[in-house]
């Protein structure tokens, strides 16, 4: 059996916004997050299922500013401090296809972590009403969002299994769009990949986008892009690399366009998951990290 720790605080206050949200101000927000208006609720299971059996699963809580933030770990039964990459997640938050993701990273050698940036919320996956749930989303605002992520990386550099030196992150969505902002946040990534990370801005909690932060970048980012994502434009990533590139940061950075694919290619508990792009994402994600010392 894995070795599985649990560490729930039983007065962690629940935090749910009493917020109103008008179709218009949903369209304009899902359009600017690149969140695909025909996904449906989440499903409870994804389409790949991956085992724990040759690795170490931890389920805890990590604390944060007000609050105790739900962490799931997964990682390869072996001693050793290993490499270790954060996957932030989408607007559902950290549902199964997140803890999958982690799974399947252990498998490749990493010591593995998702979390829940909206679990002040309530829990995102569990809601039916997906104009609801982007709403919220949204309205997590970035200073949270990467405090959060400075108090997980911090948890991180002191775990015994951790080389503090080698941290990456992913996401994808909402957190592709999170992969951008961190890495021109934080001294203390080697390198991201971002997959069709939303490039525009959604005030007031995002007022900046990932195009406005390039000359801020400092750590290498990858961004994985559909060609037919009708959520994040051809021109707006367009107007990315042309941000990369004006700041000297294209040598460091990158962006791959998959022709013809929607938005949540990699999903795979989505009608828009397409499995030779996902593969071929997946297969220069860990090349990215392998090449930048991740």
């Amino acid at each position: 059996m894995n070795d599985r720790a649990q560490f729930d605080d039983p007065h962690l206050e629940s935090l749910l916004p009493k917020v109103a949200f008008t179709r218009r101000g949903f369209l304009a927000s899902a359009a600017a997050s690149g969140f695909a208006l025909a996904a449906g609720p989440v499903m409870a299971q994804t389409a790949i299922k991956t085992p724990e059996t040759g690795l170490d699963i931890f389920d805890l809580r990590v604390p944060v500013f007000k609050g105790n933030m739900p962490v799931y770990i997964a990682a390869p039964k072996k001693a050793g401090k290993l490499s270790t990459i954060i996957v932030i997640p989408e607007v559902f938050g950290m549902h199964e296809y997140q803890k999958d993701i982690t799974r399947r990273l252990a498998n490749a050698g990493y010591f593995a972590v998702t979390f829940d940036p909206f679990f002040r919320m309530g829990d995102l996956s569990k809601m039916a009403d997906i104009k609801q749930v982007v709403g919220l989303a949204n309205s997590l605002d970035d200073f949270q969002m990467l405090g959060d992520m400075d108090a997980l990386v911090e948890f991180l550099e002191k775990q015994k299994r951790v080389n503090a030196k080698k941290i990456g992150v992913t996401g994808m969505c909402r957190g592709g769009r999170s992969v951008w902002m961190f890495a021109a946040h934080s001294r203390k990534i080697k390198a991201g990949v971002s997959w069709y990370g939303g490039l525009n801005a959604v005030p007031p909690a995002m007022p900046r986008t990932p195009i406005d932060v390039t000359d801020d970048l400092k750590a290498p980012v990858l961004g994985l892009y559909g060609g037919a994502d009708t959520g994040i434009p051809l021109d707006d990533v367009e107007r990315m690399r042309a941000g990369l590139l004006a700041f000297g940061k294209d040598k460091e950075s990158m962006i791959h366009v998959y022709d013809g694919m929607p938005h949540a290619f990699h999903a795979d508990y989505r009608p828009t998951y397409r499995k030779e792009a996902a593969e071929d994402g997946w297969k220069r994600m860990l090349a990215w990290f392998k090449k930048h010392g991740v």
